[in-house]
């Protein structure tokens, strides 16, 4: 039997600098001189120079940009994109869309790569973060004590929104660096702290950060058990320890998603999405004084993606995506356990958590019958007792957990 034949590449996405024509390799150069369509946005089509190719702006909406690619198949296509286009850049959307055999990449060095170089930092090192086209306030989850950030910003007045981020949690001391049109003949630099940072800088940059703790700074890791002060609450949330061994039993993943079903302040949603890169989190919760404040705390932890739903469960889990684990923080049902089990994606995670005897009981009556690991967890904290110190215990939490096969 005849193998099918892959199909021959057709589009080229070629990474360029702000040295345009002249930084492309010699091979690169004549991908672009011979295409008949290049896309891309104004700044790129005025690197490209007097290439005679028909000019395609990026569409609006820029989700409409695969179907337009693809109407021009069978002629000689190019993408242009700034630096690496697999890093943080239109490529990886291609990628993801449009076969690799069909594709060629051309990868110029990336911003990192010449930011890294111009910090004398090295870029094993340091986290590549990019708040371009997306919420600003993302980049809050990675302010740590010597952390060294660069970052791909939305335009001039980031620099001043992460200085504002940085000195609010106790990091204005950090000295900050934009460097704009690097590889360029106006390539600039600006350098400063966070707390006196007023520059003005070109739109096109990017940051440098290197993070300095005031010794009053907030300590907020990535890692689960965030202290519950972090949390605006009505009292009703999953509480530090209890939500550490929730998070290590739901093992956050790249790119995974959570279902936080009853999600309250959204503590362990939250958690969940700093904790490992690109996850996600959608939050069901029938209040809408708690969606506020699961909003809020999302925002303020540096998870501005978090998705809220209005609704109980199951209902309100109709329609949505697949998820690769699922947390019921109070009163699983039989019904709830059906939903959420059947949606859940193959060596899925549910995890539930029950503190009254009614929820206890259900918890059992769902593991004799299904399996898992049932466990009953108890903290005491230290309290005054006269003029004394004693344990003050919390209501033990019975927790339920398995793995779909």
């Amino acid at each position: 039997m005849n193998a099918v034949a892959a199909e021959e590449p057709w589009l080229h996405v070629v990474g360029i600098g702000e040295d345009g024509m002249d930084g492309l390799l010699p091979a690169t150069r004549a991908v672009v001189e011979a295409a008949e369509i290049i896309f891309g946005g104004e700044r790129h089509h005025e690197l490209a120079g007097a290439v005679g190719a028909e000019r395609v702006a990026w569409p609006s909406p820029f989700d409409a940009l695969i179907e337009k690619l693809e109407s021009y198949k069978g002629r000689r296509v190019v993408v242009l994109a700034t630096g690496d286009p697999l890093w943080f850049s239109v490529g990886a959307r291609i990628g993801r869309a449009i076969p690799a055999s069909e594709v060629v990449y051309h990868p110029q060095v990336s911003a990192f790569q010449l930011a890294s170089a111009r910090m004398g930092w090295s870029l094993a090192d340091v986290e590549t973060l990019t708040v371009h086209g997306r919420p600003v306030e993302q980049m809050i989850a990675f302010i740590q004590p010597q952390a060294r950030l660069l970052i791909l910003t939305t335009g001039s007045e980031t620099p001043g929104q992460i200085a504002r981020f940085l000195t609010e949690r106790g990091f204005g001391q950090s000295p900050m660096t934009v460097l704009a049109n690097m590889g360029g003949e106006e390539e600039a630099r600006f350098d400063g702290v966070a707390e006196d940072w007023d520059h003005e800088v070109p739109a096109f940059n990017t940051l440098a950060v290197d993070c300095v703790a005031a010794p009053d700074a907030a300590l907020i890791p990535r890692v689960p058990g965030l202290d519950d002060s972090l949390f605006v609450s009505d009292g009703t949330m999953t509480k530090r320890e209890l939500r550490a061994a929730t998070l290590a039993k739901l093992m956050p993943m790249r790119g995974a998603l959570l279902w936080d079903i009853g999600t309250g302040s959204g503590s362990v949603a939250i958690e969940w999405m700093r904790a490992a890169r690109y996850a996600g989190a959608i939050g069901i919760e029938p209040r809408a004084d708690r969606r506020a404040m699961a909003a809020a705390n999302a925002l303020a932890l540096g998870t501005p993606r978090l998705r809220l739903v209005e609704g109980e469960a199951p209902a309100a889990l109709d329609g949505l995506p697949a998820p690769d684990a699922i947390f019921v923080g109070g009163g699983l049902s039989a019904e709830v356990f059906e939903a959420a089990w059947s949606a859940l994606r193959p060596l899925g995670r549910l995890v539930a958590n029950a503190v009254t005897l009614e929820s206890e009981a259900a918890l059992i009556a769902l593991h004799a019958a299904h399996g898992g690991d049932l466990v009953r967890i108890s903290v005491a904290r230290a309290a005054p007792v006269g003029r004394l110190t004693g344990w003050k215990p919390a209501m033990p939490v019975m927790q339920w957990s398995l793995i779909k096969r």
